[in-house]
């Protein structure tokens, strides 16, 4: 794995030990990046099941002001930090070790608000859209902000779903990629009943 443009380009990244991540290959790395970039001016990315933290090293890469990476596991963490010194991006970065939902929850108190997230959980969890729609009641959202939501491609999730409409998917094997744009006030309160049946309680 490297980094495959921007400041960092051709940087090495490493991977998480053992069989628990799946990191997202280049292949599918650049050419996610070529959906939703495939540069930025500024912003704030959020990668939630960040593994290595490729995703959002990518988008510190090619122009996110800061990025927030979320992980359960402390193997992950210790790599995310040293694929961030290698790619002298660590300044520009936050890191918690949490549940994805508790750390939705204290992001929310921080009033942090994203313009780009990342969400590839791990295939045997089918909440993709439950948790979008958790971060819309949470309000940790900018308007107009991008979601990518990585998954088995046997799965199919909605189109358009709360204020989250699909503007691109895109298949590569074993894998889909979702682009979901966020307009809230496309909204109403009847299609946000699954975020409040099943948002994570502390």
């Amino acid at each position: 794995m490297r980094v495959v443009s921007g400041s960092a380009k051709g940087r090495p990244l490493k991977a998480v030990p053992g069989n628990g991540t799946r990191p997202t290959t280049d292949k599918v790395k650049e050419a996610l990046f070529s959906m939703i970039g495939p540069y930025f001016e500024g912003g704030t990315a959020l990668d939630l099941f960040a593994g290595s933290g490729g995703l959002g090293i990518e988008a510190l890469s090619r122009g996110m002001d800061k990025a927030v990476f979320v992980d359960l596991e402390s193997k992950s963490i210790e790599v995310i930090r040293a694929n961030l010194k290698a790619t002298k991006l660590e300044d520009q970065a936050a890191i918690y070790r949490n549940d994805a939902g508790r750390a939705l929850k204290a992001l929310a108190k921080r009033t942090t608000r994203f313009d780009l997230v990342f969400l590839d959980p791990p295939y045997r969890m089918k909440n993709g859209d439950e948790l979008m729609l958790t971060m819309h009641e949470l309000e940790l959202l900018k308007p107009e902000a991008t979601i990518v939501l990585e998954y088995e491609s046997k799965y199919s999730y909605p189109e358009q779903f709360g204020p989250f409409e699909q503007t691109r998917k895109a298949v590569y094997g074993e894998t889909a990629v979702s682009i979901y744009a966020y307009a809230p006030e496309a909204s109403n309160d009847g299609e946000n009943s699954i975020a409040e049946e099943e948002a994570p309680h502390d």
